[in-house]
C-alpha cells in the first residue's frame, strides 16, 4: 500500500540506499550485509510497498532499535543445519531477516541449478521485509521463485476472538519474455498490518472487515486496531471466504514454522521467525523460451479483458509495482514528513550525514 504522496518529499533512491547502508554499518553490520538490508528496504519503497520500506527505519522501533538493544545480531553466524541436493534448513542466529532471507534464497537458487527444484527453510531469523524481493531473486536465472514467512501473532482464526497467527505473507514470481514478470506478493489477511500504520499516519479510517477491537468487534479506527492486534484473515468473514485466508495462513505456518521448528502461532512474542524459500528451474520442465513465451500469452490475455465501468484497464500481479518502481527511480521516492523525521533521528543517533532533502 502506497502512502499518500501529498506533502511528501521526493528522495533519490540511491541517496536513500547509501544513507540506510551507512546507518546499518554504524550499528555494526558488515558492509556487504548492510548493502543487502538497505537494498531490501529501499526496493520496497521504490515499488510502492511503502509499508515495508524505510517507514520502519527509525531509532524507536524495528531494525535500528532491535540492533541497538541486542534483540537482533549485527554479525550473525548464519549456518546450514541440514541439507541434501535439493533442500536445506538454515539457522539465522537472530540475524536481520533481510540478510538471512537473501542468503537462503541464494542457496535455493544454487541448489535448483543442479537439482531442478530446491526448497530452503529458515529458523531463528527476524522480520525480512518485502517477500517479493526474495522471490524475484530467481527471475534472472529463468526460475520461478517462492518466498514466505510467518509473523507475530495478530490475526484471529475464522469464528475466533483471539489472535493465534501472523499475517503470514507469501510470494510467487515467474519470468516472462517481453511482458513484465508475474509477481504475486500478498498477506493472508484482508489487509497487511502495515496498512494500519499508514491509515493512522494519514488519520483516516480503515474499512470494516480489516480488524477487530479488544472486544472482538469490528472497528474502523486504525489506532484501536493496532492496540487490539486482531486482524482478520483474507475475506474478512466466513461469508466473505475468510476460511480461505485462514487456511492459507496456516499453510504458511506449516512450511515456515512446523517444518523449520519456529512456530510463531505458539509464541506470543514476535521472535524468532521462520521463512521458506523455493526455486524452480523452468527448463527442468520445458524450454525456458517456450515457458516465457506462454507467460506472455497468458499475461496479454488477462490484460485484454474489458474493464468494468470506472476502471481504465486490467492488471496482473506485480505490474503496478513495476510501473511504480520505474517512475520513482526517475522522480524520487515520496517520503512522508514523519518518515523523514525518523531518518533524521537515525542520523543524529548514529552520526550518519543526513543529505536526503
Amino acid at each position: 500500500m502506497a502512502i499518500n504522496t501529498q506533502g511528501s518529499t521526493p528522495v533519490d533512491h540511491r541517496k536513500l540506499t547509501r544513507f540506510v547502508k551507512l546507518a546499518f554499518e554504524r550499528l555494526g553490520v558488515e558492509p556487504t550485509d548492510a548493502e543487502i538490508a538497505a537494498n531490501v528496504l529501499v526496493m520496497a519503497d521504490l515499488r510502492g510497498v511503502d509499508t515495508h520500506g524505510v517507514i520502519r527505519f527509525n531509532p524507536h522501533t524495528w531494525y535500528v532499535k532491535w540492533l541497538l538493544d541486542g534483540e537482533m545480531k549485527a554479525k550473525p553466524d548464519i549456518r546450514i543445519v541440514s541439507e541434501n541436493a535439493s533442500s536445506a534448513l538454515v539457522d539465522g542466529d537472530s540475524g536481520m531477516g533481510m540478510v538471512v532471507g537473501h542468503r537462503a534464497m541464494e542457496l535455493a537458487i544454487q541448489k535448483a541449478k543442479d537439482s531442478g527444484v530446491a526448497m530452503v527453510g529458515v529458523r531463528n531469523s527476524r522480520h525480512f521485509g518485502m517477500a517479493a524481493y526474495y522471490a524475484m531473486q530467481a527471475l534472472p536465472h529463468d526460475m520461478i521463485g517462492i518466498a514466505m514467512t510467518n509473523a507475530s501473532r495478530q490475526v484471529v482464526p475464522t469464528f475466533g476472538r483471539e489472535a493465534k497467527f501472523g499475517t503470514n505473507p507469501l510470494c510467487l514470481a515467474a519470468p516472462a519474455l517481453d511482458e513484465l514478470p508475474f509477481v504475486l506478493d500478498m498477506a493472508t489477511t484482508t489487509a497487511a498490518a502495515g496498512k494500519l500504520e499508514v491509515a493512522a499516519r494519514r488519520e483516516e479510517p480503515i474499512p470494516l472487515g480489516w480488524a477487530l477491537d479488544e472486544k472482538a468487534e469490528p472497528t474502523a479506527d486504525p489506532r484501536v486496531a493496532q492496540r487490539a492486534r486482531r486482524l482478520l484473515p483474507l475475506g474478512g468473514s466466513r461469508d466473505g471466504g475468510s476460511h480461505k485466508g485462514y487456511g492459507l495462513a496456516v499453510l504458511v505456518e506449516i512450511l515456515c514454522g512446523v517444518l523449520t521448528g519456529n512456530m510463531t502461532a505458539l509464541n506470543s512474542n514476535q521472535f524468532p521467525r521462520g521463512h521458506f524459500f523455493g526455486a524452480i528451474r523452468v527448463d527442468a520442465f520445458r524450454p525456458a523460451l517456450d515457458f516465457k513465451s506462454d507467460m506472455d500469452r497468458l499475461i496479454r490475455e488477462l490484460k485484454s479483458t474489458p474493464p468494468v465501468e470506472g476502471q481504465e484497464r486490467v492488471y496482473v500481479a506485480g505490474e503496478i509495482e513495476f510501473e511504480t518502481e520505474k517512475g520513482r527511480a526517475v522522480h524520487g521516492i515520496p517520503l512522508h514528513p514523519s518518515i523523514l523525521k525518523g531518518l533524521r533521528d537515525v542520523s543524529e543517533k548514529l552520526g550518519v550525514v543526513y543529505d536526503l532533502e
